[in-house]
């Protein structure tokens, strides 16, 4: 049994319309959800799939952290997919301070995340004092390290570049795979 403390703002993000992420999150784990909306907690009961009640808490704790619930259930369709949080109240000292690297990580319009996720295949989620990224390990540590060189000033220029090369290189990564 996992008990997880979920942002009562997300809580009707899990349960979905007519309780259907709930419902999905149970069939896909063959776990149970016991969702306490007042306290915002959730407790993932096992079911027959040991495993399946992990991905339920990695799914559960997506939708916690801003995940849309259909690109949290992904976490079910591929065993390579996993959740990396990222806490960022360590890097800033003040609400200001997390208002602008939350800004950075996004970048003007979005277009900082949105060159991450599509050059690296990942999806990025930036929720209260957080950064959460679905993806491979590889994935998640390229994008990690993206994160970690806007938070500390780099130019978004150098982090495009740095996000291109590692893109070239997860391609020939595959190509290489495939040919073996």
């Amino acid at each position: 049994m996992t008990h997880l403390k979920v942002p009562k703002d997300r809580i009707g993000a899990i349960i979905g319309p007519k309780g259907e992420t709930k419902k999905l999150i149970e069939e896909k784990s063959s776990s149970k959800l016991n969702i306490d909306s007042e306290n915002g907690t959730v407790e993932i009961i096992e079911g027959e799939d040991p495993l399946g009640s992990l991905r339920a808490g990695e799914v559960v704790k997506a939708i916690s952290r801003g995940f849309n619930p259909n690109k949290a259930l992904a976490l079910f369709d591929d065993d390579m997919l996993m959740l990396d949080i990222i806490d960022l109240s360590h890097e800033a000292s003040t609400p200001k301070e997390l208002i602008r690297l939350k800004g950075r990580i996004i970048g003007k319009g979005g277009k900082t995340r949105e060159i991450a996720e599509s050059l690296i295949g990942v999806k990025i989620s930036i929720y209260g004092k957080t950064v959460s990224i679905i993806g491979t390990p590889d994935q998640n540590r390229i994008v990690h390290t993206a994160i970690e060189m806007l938070v500390e000033g780099a130019n978004h220029g150098t982090v495009y570049s740095f996000l291109e090369k590692k893109h070239r290189e997860l391609v020939q990564s595959q190509l290489d795979y495939y040919e073996s």
